[in-house]
């Protein structure tokens, strides 16, 4: 007869129960839905075998990061070994688990059948209803102690890493470059059409919407504007002829008067769009420096912004490096692959890295060939920034180099190096240069610890 025992992991510890009577269970699963709810016919359901608690706060954190990730612990495999049956009759059981990584981990380690499907959630869904109960000495405010603790614990460790290197900030200010983008168009469309009953011809002149913003500020009213200012509008314009052609339009225009508030509000607006191309330029320059840090190969490889709008679309740098090529390659593309799936077209050659600026030099013969290879070094860069202590741009220069020799040979049959060779001379610059940073580091720590030991002493001495 097959016994099924039930593995649950609590913030407390980990326990480990026997279903009675599994077998007629099995067979009628919304009987086990009402038996659930009721703790008196639960618990002739479930019988606890053994309850291991976990010694300390950082114990608990330690099995639960190896539980998320599929580990088995070394406490839970003690648990596990000297409570479950003896391994002549594991063969006849069944052990549920909520997780499908633990269980096969679990299945490779003790040779042990793992279910986490039919009445299992059911059951497990019992457990943690009426796990207080089930355990001596285990209170409702026990349990909620050890699972905001172990949750807060949890929720530290997962988003303390360097923080140089978090790549939220990346995903957050990509996002924000998208929409400030979009905004300063609608606001820019605004003030053209503002502006422009007072004085059209300017819209057909300047063309560039920071441009036209900033005249638009400087100029303010038409007919006090004078020729005497012909060099503070020429600063702005930066072209002479259209310079000459503004005061030129000035003469003949049929814009309409306009009054003093109403300028006043023009002008008003004007300043806002132009803080906010301002920003916009700090913004960037502030995603390039943090691209810079978090994913320099990346960035060195398909651009700054490239590389910020992958990793956005991946959720993390992790995810990213986590995907194969053939995912990078398509990523932003989604509903085109769907539809040529539905409709049984062609299936999209490019996503987001269209927008880098290989694909935009290969012929459109070579557009989807060169977009593989692409995909596939963003692929290898993603993985070395993701996984690398130290970065550096070392593998990124290697693999744009690598790119464009692959351009040459569509273009000109002129045969690349191979990737091995290049890899290990990128490898051996890395090592290089991974040393010399290491060397300052700790140049700059003697430094720092000199500096605290005088300041140390300093203050000694005022005291005595």
């Amino acid at each position: 007869m097959t016994k099924l025992y039930i593995l649950y992991e609590h913030a407390s510890g980990y326990a480990l129960f026997q279903i009675r009577e599994f077998e007629e269970i099995g067979m009628n699963i919304p009987q086990v839905e009402a038996t659930v709810i009721d703790l008196s016919k639960f618990a002739t359901v479930v019988k606890l075998i053994a309850f291991y608690p976990f010694q300390s706060g950082i114990n608990a954190l330690d099995n639960i990061n190896a539980i998320s990730e599929g580990v088995v612990h070394d406490d839970l495999r003690t648990f596990l070994d000297t409570n479950l049956p003896k391994e002549k009759k594991r063969a006849k059981m069944i052990l549920g688990v909520a997780d499908t990584r633990i269980g096969s981990t679990i299945n490779e380690l003790f040779s042990i059948t793992c279910q986490h499907t039919g009445v299992v959630p059911e059951l497990l869904r019992g457990l943690r209803l009426h796990f207080p109960n089930l355990i001596k000495g285990l209170t409702d405010q026990n349990q909620s102690k050890a699972q905001l603790g172990l949750g807060h614990a949890y929720s530290r460790a997962k988003v303390k890493f360097n923080v140089n290197r978090v790549d939220n900030m990346i995903i957050q200010s990509i996002a924000l470059l998208d929409q400030l983008d979009k905004d300063i168009n609608t606001f820019s469309m605004r003030i053209r059409e503002w502006y422009g009953y007072h004085f059209p011809e300017l819209i057909r002149i300047v063309s560039d919407n920071y441009t036209y913003a900033r005249v638009v500020y400087l100029m303010k009213n038409r007919k006090d504007f004078t020729i005497d200012r012909e060099d503070e509008l020429e600063a702005i314009i930066m072209d002479s002829g259209k310079t000459a052609a503004v005061f030129e339009a000035m003469k003949t225009t049929i814009g309409m008067d306009i009054s003093p508030i109403d300028l006043i509000n023009i002008e008003s607006f004007a300043t806002r769009v132009i803080h906010l191309f301002e920003y916009r330029k700090s913004l960037q320059e502030y995603l390039k420096s943090k691209m810079g840090q978090v994913a320099p190969n990346l960035a060195m490889l398909i651009g700054e912004q490239v590389g910020a709008r992958l990793i956005a679309h991946a959720g993390s740098l992790t995810n990213l490096a986590k995907y194969p090529a053939s995912t990078i390659q398509i990523l932003g593309a989604e509903k085109a692959l769907f539809r040529a799936l539905k409709t049984k077209g062609n299936t999209p050659k490019y996503g987001l890295i269209y927008h880098s600026s290989h694909i935009g030099k290969a012929n459109t013969q070579n557009k989807g060939r060169i977009s593989r290879y692409l995909a596939n070094k963003c692929a290898i860069a993603s993985r070395i920034d993701c996984f690398s202590e130290i970065p550096t741009t070392i593998f990124g220069d290697h693999l744009k180099q690598q790119v464009s020799d692959r351009l040459k040979f569509y273009d000109s049959g002129e045969l690349p190096a191979k990737n091995v060779d290049v890899m290990k001379i990128a490898l051996d610059e890395a090592n290089i240069e991974r040393e010399q940073i290491l060397l300052k580091e700790k140049k700059l720590k003697k430094k720092e610890k000199k500096r605290r030991k005088a300041e140390a002493a300093a203050l000694a001495e005022e005291m005595e």
